[in-house]
């Protein structure tokens, strides 16, 4: 245990606040500006590799850029006599896990679920600013007021950046792992990269565990958790507590989706999920018919998924429209075929119309001459009383129609 002293001639240390196998936290005494700090001194196994503390100081000075009032704000960061540390804003309250491990559950479901939407409103600020938690877990999660001191409930995020530090080294402790095995998503078990997502379901695990009392899922082992988490689904909160909600049940269960696009993708739209299931709205997603290929939505037949897609603005998830339809583009060129016929349209009706014109002076030619030949017969015959009306009609008639059919036939 580090003695009471001062920190590079301006931070001087009391009490001792926590520790843990990374590091330790005491309360201390800015004398510079004259108040109250809580200072993170880092394991001296960790403050003896190089390429850690390089890290580390990178995404202190990262997470020092993070100003919200749900995460708590890092001030400075540097080294005494070997000693890599932080100074961190001082929070007088309890964390999660000291609460957990005094009292159980919360007493209230909906002070559960204001937890959960200001630990979201602090996730997802920093996530905009591409900054992942990497840890969410009860003891990193400061809670003023409240159950703790009455008065208005604050959560306060804090230790943003070690973890990744910690993973970027691979340093590992026996039975131990970065993030805590219980509240790594199955994703992160896989080894793969941390995104939001698994933020979420982090801190789904931490707000199952303030509606229960106990873990979704439980293993001696990451391969015993992966397997539980493979083949298995936690039970409803409100199987341990019948006054919890089961739309809030449903939020929360929600979040502990395996599959990241069944899960809430943001912290954000976990948030939006936490207020309807107190509401009474369920957003319980379908089940997904064997075989299907999974896509990430918060649309679908049920009203709440319907609320959700109008209320999560930047961070919903919708199926790209070229799955389901290929429209055009709207600057598309005419299709190819259609240019090389347009200039030869003109010389096309041009010919026609010299060869219409022709052809009715042709049939006007061939009515007069009709007409004039019926009328000689007409005063020929008359006297012999022959009719020729018919015979001169037809003809007439016939002649017409043949040429009326060969401009026709010109013209398709």
């Amino acid at each position: 245990m580090m003695e009471a002293g001062t920190l590079s001639g301006r931070y001087e240390t009391s009490e001792r606040l926590g520790s843990g196998g990374m590091s330790n936290v005491y309360k201390a005494t800015d004398r510079i500006l004259e108040r109250t700090v809580a200072v993170k001194i880092l394991a001296e196994h960790l403050s003896d590799d190089d390429r850690f503390v390089a890290r580390f100081r990178r995404e202190a000075l990262a997470v020092a850029k993070l100003i919200h009032p749900n995460i708590v704000q890092v001030y400075d960061t540097g080294v005494d006599e070997g000693r890599h540390y932080i100074v961190m804003e001082y929070v007088e309250g309890r964390s999660g896990a000291q609460i957990l491990q005094r009292q159980g559950p919360l007493e209230e479901p909906e002070m559960a679920a204001e937890i959960g939407v200001q630990a979201c409103a602090g996730l997802d600020y920093a996530h905009r600013r591409g900054i992942i938690h990497r840890d969410v877990k009860p003891g990193n999660l400061m809670l003023v007021g409240g159950p703790v001191g009455g008065g208005e409930l604050t959560v306060k995020l804090t230790d943003f950046g070690i973890a990744r530090a910690i993973e970027q080294t691979r340093i590992t402790q026996v039975g131990s792992v970065v993030g805590t095995a219980a509240y790594l998503a199955p994703e992160q078990v896989r080894g793969e990269e941390a995104t939001p997502a698994t933020d979420v379901y982090a801190l789904g695990v931490v707000l199952y565990q303030f509606l229960t009392g106990r873990l979704p899922y439980e293993g001696s082992s990451l391969a015993e958790l992966a397997v539980r988490q493979q083949n298995e689904k936690p039970l409803a909160p409100s199987t341990y507590d019948d006054a919890v909600p089961e739309t809030l049940g449903a939020a929360v269960l929600r979040a502990l989706e395996g599959d990241p696009n069944r899960r809430y993708a943001s912290a954000d739209e976990l948030a939006t999920g936490l207020r309807l299931g107190l509401e009474g709205t369920d957003v319980t997603l379908p089940e997904m018919p064997e075989g299907a290929t999974p896509t990430r939505v918060l649309g679908g037949d049920t009203a709440a998924t319907r609320h959700l897609d109008r209320t999560t603005g930047q961070t919903e998830y919708r199926p790209a429209q070229s799955q389901t339809r290929r429209p055009e583009p709207r600057h598309a060129p005419p299709p190819p075929p259609a240019q090389p016929r347009r200039p030869a349209a003109p010389k096309k009706r041009s010919a026609f119309s010299r060869f219409a014109r022709f052809m009715l002076a042709l049939i006007a030619l061939v009515l007069v001459a009709g007409a004039v030949a019926a009328a000689v017969i007409y005063t020929t015959d008359k006297a012999a009383g022959v009719k020729i009306s018919k015979v001169a009609g037809d003809t007439v008639d016939q002649v017409a129609e043949e040429l009326k059919g060969l401009v026709d036939k010109n013209t398709e």
